[in-house]
């Protein structure tokens, strides 16, 4: 069945609405409610389905236009369920204004389930995401204002205007009242209607290339890398083997959207050390998808090596917790270099298989229903008995939700210390993060404690200082609630000493992962108060090993900016 997309009302003060054109009378059908505003991009209106395409008309004809909208609906179709579709704007032909750096020619607005219902916003970004399609730009969101939206400032020569919609989701007949537009005058500002003229294309962007993976087109490595760009200088070898063996394991997955992103870009970068790589992506392509690509690189060589087939349970259960065992499959497999290695990523992914951890986020389900059995307490709580279980099942102690709400109880109350660890070179901003968080009763630093003996580069006295230091956790945490630690914290091995300490108080263990690139680590050390000289700046990135999700009780992921940009406990957030 195909669906005329319906007419979008223009709001009462948009100028560039024509006597034709619908008007709201209002926006009654909006107030008080939590709205979006994006982007109004200027193409042609396009509806996707499983088994095919239409431009407004339902009966649209071939134009050359919409070639390569109906090459990414051949690739995404499969994975539309039937009776629903896709909802965007397809922008291969310049009409009024010109694009120059499009994520792709299909951009997204509205997906629409088999009971005609229009997604909520939220829903619709993850949704699409996980099909390789970009949404617009957002320019504004909250509750509706309607001066905030008179107030919004666009370029009229790079902008058509901008559309309004409830983030809610809302049915087919109610979409007059949640949805509008607003159009600058004169939108059509070309003599000849570009169906009728010659076809200019627009112009992609570097991330297309990613958002290209994220659809399922075959990986090219040399715009990959391009629009990496923080992997200039980086011996990859020769990675074209790589990239394609990953995304051909991907596909037989049915992985999509940043899952199958992580894995060919893992593939790619394999080899690359797995300290530095997470900071120099993260403001590429978004810490989530940095440090998951990181993992996979430091992980998948694991998979490479024979493993005791007794062992092997555990040891994927493990890997679950740190990584898309799937994924991660794929880039060892795209790793492997002799039939004994291949032989062996084969018969890990087999047992996977059985295991029931091969596909996209095994242990969802039982987090979300421990969450919901205890639902009503705090997050420490909640964070602390999901750490709790998450081991349990690691060891195979438990499979059920009913049995990791029993192996909780000790914990139900909240009586526990909590120790968050930072962890990070010197310069990734780990004593600010720490001045930002709230409720923290005592902090712990191992310069200031080389300060009160005179001097807080001096590395000679260094293991007195850490057992003072230790010392002073220990009571911090016998004396309960939350202890910060100041530290680089740089390896397993440094980090254990510390963890000795919260595990013989029972405390909940946050690591506070700091992710900054080598350059931007440089740049702030040469202007803070106190430096570090560049040969230990170059030591300490070179020991630089991060800590995989699974290692303390929860992880938090610090981007550049200073905040928690991504936890170990979020789970897939695409929807299939």
């Amino acid at each position: 069945m195909r669906t005329h997309y319906p007419r979008t009302p223009h709001l009462p003060w948009s100028p560039g609405a024509s006597g034709d054109d619908v008007r709201t009378g209002d926006l009654s059908g909006l107030r008080g409610l939590e709205v979006v505003v994006t982007e109004k991009l200027d193409g042609e209106n396009t509806t996707l389905y499983q088994d095919g395409l239409h431009a407004r008309s339902l009966d649209s004809a071939h134009h050359p236009s919409r070639t390569w909208v109906k090459a990414l609906q051949a690739r995404i179709g499969p994975g539309i369920p039937a009776g629903w579709r896709i909802c965007g704007e397809n922008l291969y032909a310049r009409h009024s204004i010109p694009y120059r750096e499009l994520d792709g020619f299909f951009y997204g607005f509205s997906v629409w389930d088999d009971q005609d219902r229009c997604l909520d916003w939220d829903a619709t970004v993850r949704w699409l995401r996980a099909r390789g399609v970009p949404v617009p730009r957002v320019l504004w969101r909250g509750l509706l204002d309607e001066r905030a939206l008179r107030a919004l400032k666009l370029d009229l020569d790079r902008q058509e205007g901008y559309v309004v919609r409830s983030v809610a989701g809302f049915s087919r007949a109610e979409f007059g009242q949640r949805v509008a537009k607003w159009v600058r005058a004169g939108h059509v500002r070309t003599s000849t209607h570009w169906m009728h003229a010659a076809v200019v294309p627009n112009e992609l962007g570097p991330a297309a290339a990613f958002w290209a993976v994220r659809s399922g087109a075959a990986p090219e490595p040399a715009p990959l890398l391009a629009a990496l760009e923080a992997t200039a200088g980086l011996d990859l070898g020769s990675p074209e083997r790589r990239v394609a063996v990953a995304a051909e394991r991907l596909d037989m997955l049915g992985r999509t959207g940043d899952a199958r992103l992580a894995g060919v870009l893992a593939a790619l970068l394999q080899g690359t050390p797995r300290g530095r790589l997470a900071g120099r992506l993260a403001g590429v392509i978004g810490v989530p998808l940095a440090r998951r690509v990181a993992d996979l690189v430091g992980l998948h060589d694991r998979l490479l090596r024979p493993y005791p087939d007794q062992d092997r349970p555990t040891g994927l259960r493990r890997l679950a917790i740190a990584a898309d065992l799937g994924v991660l499959h794929a880039v060892a497999a795209a790793a492997a270099a002799t039939d004994e290695e291949r032989e062996h990523v084969d018969w890990s992914a087999l047992h996977a298989e059985d295991a029931g951890l091969l596909g996209p986020a095994p242990l969802a389900p039982l987090r979300t229903e421990l969450r919901a059995a205890l639902a009503g307490r705090p997050p420490e709580v909640l964070d602390r008995c999901w750490a709790q279980a998450r081991e349990a099942f690691a060891a195979g102690r438990l499979s059920t939700a009913a049995e990791a709400v029993a192996a909780t109880w000790r914990w139900r109350d909240g009586a526990f210390p909590k120790l968050i660890q930072l962890v990070g070179p010197a310069g990734s901003g780990k004593s600010s993060f720490a001045r930002g968080l709230q409720g923290v009763e005592r902090s712990i630093a191992l310069d200031e404690l080389r300060a009160d003996r005179g001097d807080r580069g001096d590395q000679r006295a260094n293991g007195e200082v850490l057992r003072d230091g230790l010392a002073r956790l220990d009571a911090a945490l016998a004396a309960g609630g939350t202890v910060v630690w100041d530290a680089t914290s740089l390896n397993r091995h440094q980090r254990a000493q510390v963890h000795a300490v919260a595990q013989r108080r029972d405390a909940l263990t946050t690591h506070a992962v700091l992710l900054a690139d080598e350059t931007e680590l440089r740049r702030r050390n040469a202007v803070r108060e106190h430096p570090v000289p560049d040969g230990v700046l170059t030591a300490q990135l070179r020991r630089f090993t991060p800590p995989y999700p699974g290692e303390a009780h929860r992880t938090w992921y610090v981007g550049p900016g200073g905040a928690v940009a991504d936890r170990d406990d979020a789970q897939v957030t695409e929807e299939h």
